[in-house]
C-alpha cells in the first residue's frame, strides 16, 4: 500500500519514483485525500532533487488526464496553440492568434491569468467590455470552427490537477522547478486538444529563467514531452531582458496590438510577432518554407486580415468589436504621471521585472493569486534600450486611478532605466528555437 510520507522520503534521498507512485501522489491530492503540508514536502523534495525525463513525462500525463482532455478531432485541418512562459508587456498572443486564423489555421488556446510582474492573456482579454474567458468546452470547439480561432482561461474540469498543484507551488516557494514548470504548462496543452504546440520560452530579469542555458533545459524537456505526447512541439528561446512591447497593462497592452494590428506600433514587437505567427504556420504547412510563411504572414497584416479577424474573434466571445478602431472605448485610467530623463545619454539597459513590479504597484498586476487587478492601469515605455535621450525627455508614462500613490512605481521605474555616455548595441531578440531535430541557434527555421 503506498503511502505519501514513504513517496516523500523517497524523494528526499534523491532516488526516483514508478508512474504508479507519480499517479497516487496527482489523483490524492486531486481528490483532496493529501493534505496540502505532504504535498507541500514532496514539492519541496522535487525542487531540490528534480525529477527524471520519464517521471517528468508521466506528471504532465496524471495531470492532464486529471480532468477531460478537449476532443477536437471533428474540426478539420491542424489545429495549432501557443504558449509563453510570461514576461513583461509581453503582447504577442493578441497578434499573432488573429493573423494565424487568418491565413486558415485554426488556433485552439486555453490562457492563464497573470502573477507577479508576468502578464497574463486572459486579463488583457478582460479589459476589452462585454468579453468572455469562460467558455464551455462545446462554444469553444464550435467557436474554433466557425471563426478560425477561441481561446478561453483553464476551468476547473481541464486539467484541475494542475491548478491546485500550482496554487501550492506558488506559496510554498516552488514555481521556479524546470520539471514542474514543464509539467504543469504541457498539462494544460495537452488538455486543451491541440495537434501542435509553439513554446515561446522567455530568459532574462522579466523571465522565470534567467539564462539562455536554463530556459533551453526547460525547452529541451518540454519539447520532448510533445513530442512523446504525439504533440509536435518547437520551442522559441526569447530575451525578456528588457520589456517586448512599450506598454504594460492590461487596457494599454490591447491597445497596443491593436496598433500593431493596423501596421503601426513598435518595430520590435511587430518583427518579432511576425516571426511567431510564422513559426506556427510552419507547424500546419510543413511544406512551406520560413520565406514563404514569412510572407503570408507578412501581407495578412499589411492587408488588414489579422486586424478584421481579431475583430471577428472579439465579437464571437461577447466583447465590443467597437475597440478595433476606436481603442478609446477600452478601460482608462482617470490619472497619469510623466517621468523624464535626469540627464542625457543612450538606454544601456531596462530592468523588465522592476517594471514590471512598479505596473503592480500601480495596479495592473498580482502580488499574488486571487488579487484583484486595475485592467486600466500600467506603463507607457517611449525609449528602447540603444536610443538616445536629452535631458527633459519622456521616458515613461504612468497610468493610475484614484487611491493609487505613484510614487514608489516611479522610483522603481527610474532605478530600472539606466542611460550611460556610450551607446551599447541592443542584444538580440531570438536566442535559438528547439524541436524534436534539436537546436537551431538565432532567428533560421
Amino acid at each position: 500500500m503506498l503511502r505519501m510520507v514513504d513517496l516523500i522520503e523517497k524523494k528526499k534521498q534523491g532516488k526516483s519514483h514508478d508512474e504508479a507512485e507519480i499517479r497516487f501522489i496527482v489523483r490524492g491530492y486531486t481528490a483532496g485525500e493529501l493534505p496540502d503540508y505532504q504535498m507541500s514536502a514532496w514539492l519541496m523534495a522535487v525542487w531540490f532533487r528534480g525529477l527524471s525525463t520519464a517521471e517528468t513525462a508521466w506528471l504532465t500525463m496524471a495531470m492532464a488526464h486529471s480532468g477531460k482532455i478537449v476532443d477536437l478531432s471533428e474540426i478539420d485541418g491542424i489545429k495549432v496553440d501557443k504558449h509563453s512562459t510570461g514576461g513583461v508587456g509581453d503582447t504577442t498572443t493578441l497578434i499573432i492568434t488573429p493573423l494565424v486564423a487568418a491565413a486558415g489555421v485554426k488556433v485552439a488556446k486555453m490562457s492563464g491569468r497573470g502573477l507577479g510582474f508576468t502578464g497574463g492573456t486572459i486579463d488583457k482579454l478582460e479589459a476589452i467590455p462585454g468579453f468572455r474567458t469562460s467558455l464551455a468546452t462545446g462554444e469553444f470547439t464550435a467557436q474554433l470552427q466557425r471563426v478560425g480561432m477561441a481561446v478561453m482561461g483553464q476551468t476547473d474540469d481541464l486539467a484541475p490537477a494542475d491548478g491546485k498543484i500550482y496554487a501550492l507551488r506558488d506559496v510554498s516557494a516552488t514555481v521556479d522547478s524546470i520539471p514542474l514548470i514543464a509539467a504543469s504548462v504541457m498539462s494544460k496543452k495537452i488538455a486543451a486538444g491541440a495537434d501542435k504546440i509553439l513554446l515561446d520560452v522567455k530568459y532574462g530579469s522579466g523571465a522565470f529563467m534567467k539564462t539562455v542555458a536554463a530556459a533551453t533545459e526547460l525547452a529541451r524537456v518540454m519539447v520532448g514531452i510533445g513530442t512523446d505526447a504525439g504533440r509536435e512541439t518547437t520551442a522559441v528561446i526569447s530575451s525578456m531582458e528588457e520589456p517586448l512591447g512599450t506598454t504594460i497593462g492590461n487596457s494599454l497592452e490591447v491597445a497596443e496590438a491593436i496598433e500593431v494590428l493596423s501596421g503601426k506600433g513598435d518595430s520590435r514587437l511587430r518583427d518579432y510577432c511576425i516571426f511567431l505567427a510564422a513559426k506556427m504556420l510552419l507547424l500546419a504547412k510543413p511544406l512551406l518554407s520560413m520565406t514563404a510563411a514569412t510572407d503570408t504572414i507578412r501581407g495578412l497584416l499589411d492587408s488588414g486580415a489579422g486586424l478584421a479577424k481579431f475583430g471577428e474573434f472579439v465579437e464571437a466571445q461577447g466583447g465590443d468589436r467597437r475597440i478595433v478602431q476606436e481603442t478609446h472605448l477600452l478601460r482608462q485610467a482617470s490619472r497619469k504621471m510623466e517621468l523624464r530623463a535626469a540627464h542625457e545619454g543612450y538606454i544601456v539597459r531596462m530592468d523588465s521585472a522592476e517594471i514590471g513590479r512598479a505596473a503592480i504597484l500601480l495596479g495592473a498586476g498580482r502580488a499574488k493569486k486571487g488579487d484583484s487587478i486595475d485592467l486600466a492601469a500600467g506603463i507607457k515605455l517611449h525609449r528602447r534600450c540603444g536610443e538616445f535621450v536629452a535631458a527633459g525627455d519622456v521616458l515613461a508614462t504612468l497610468f493610475f486611478n484614484e487611491m493609487i500613490e505613484p510614487a514608489r512605481a516611479g522610483l522603481l521605474i527610474e532605478k530600472s532605466i539606466h542611460i550611460g555616455k556610450k551607446k551599447i548595441p541592443a542584444g538580440a531578440l531570438i536566442a535559438g528555437t528547439v524541436a524534436s531535430s534539436g537546436w537551431h541557434e538565432g532567428s533560421e527555421r
